[in-house]
């Protein structure tokens, strides 16, 4: 079912609890603009809000999956004082931030090509399945651009050396080498991202919403911690979840040998 909220680049979808989200200029690739980032933002915001959505699935119309930032509104950005720079950069930036911390699991079906700022995509969400046409890389390099946002998320997933070899080299790697290297979760053969996505994310947000919203804020915050400082946020989340709606249903369903009830909890 097609959400009536749906912007004209932005095309939203439900199925079941999850929200698609589909990148919708495909004559652009995907690319996005201020009004597509601002009407993801929008949505996620929505989601983040909505009981009714247990997680996210971003993919896009078309070949592509995100051709990166729109070229032509960067061509005409290069005019602008330098306040309009930084609050276009800090718009992607909050999109990042907002797509990476959202309370719900969130899912890229890669079905195409994902550069620059569209591989920045990938890299923000929690799982991501790549078509095996499709090539991924962040190649801002080759126009005189930095990838200086999407490298704190990529950063956060991969191997330095890798890293390095990316947003130097701005080359495009294939599927397969995109998983070997950790910023994809597995390949798929042509024309399958999309339906294995789903399965994936319908097997994941059938788990307690409570405990996936605690999950993914710890591992937000795991990378900052020292062992001292992550042991102690790590008994303070073991210690609530212990007293929660959560792990009671969970424990009364599985010793009633029936599904946890998550939706009747007030908690997730």
């Amino acid at each position: 079912m097609t959400d009536p909220a749906s912007h004209p680049g932005l095309r939203q979808d439900r199925q079941g609890d999850l929200l698609i989200l589909t990148l919708d200029r495909p004559a652009v690739r995907n690319a996005l603009n201020t009004p597509l980032i601002r009407a993801l933002h929008a949505a996620l915001d929505a989601a983040a809000e909505d009981r009714a959505v247990r997680g996210v699935v971003l993919t896009g119309a078309g070949a592509a999956f995100c051709g990166g930032l729109d070229i032509e509104e960067l061509q005409a950005m290069s005019t602008q004082p330098p306040e309009r720079h930084r609050a276009d950069a800090q718009a992607f930036g909050a999109l990042l931030e907002r797509l990476y911390l959202l309370p719900k699991p969130t899912f890229a079906a890669v079905n195409g090509h994902a550069v620059a700022a569209g591989a920045g995509l990938v890299a923000a969400c929690d799982h991501a399945v790549m078509d095996a046409r499709a090539r991924l890389g962040y190649t801002e390099a080759k126009i005189g651009f930095v990838a200086a946002l999407v490298a704190v998320f990529l950063m956060r997933q991969i191997p330095e050396k890798h890293a390095r070899d990316l947003l130097l080299s701005g080359r495009l790697v294939t599927a397969a080498d995109a998983a070997r290297m950790g910023l994809v979760n597995e390949a798929t053969p042509e024309g399958e991202s999309l339906t294995r996505t789903l399965a994936i994310a319908a097997q994941v947000t059938a788990n307690a919403p409570y405990s996936l919203r605690q999950t993914k804020a710890m591992l937000a915050d795991a990378p900052t911690l020292s062992v001292q400082e992550g042991l102690r946020r790590a008994t303070d989340l073991n210690a609530a979840a212990r007293a929660s709606a959560s792990l009671k249903e969970g424990v009364t369903a599985f010793l009633e040998k029936r599904p946890p009830d998550w939706a009747a909890l007030q908690e997730d």
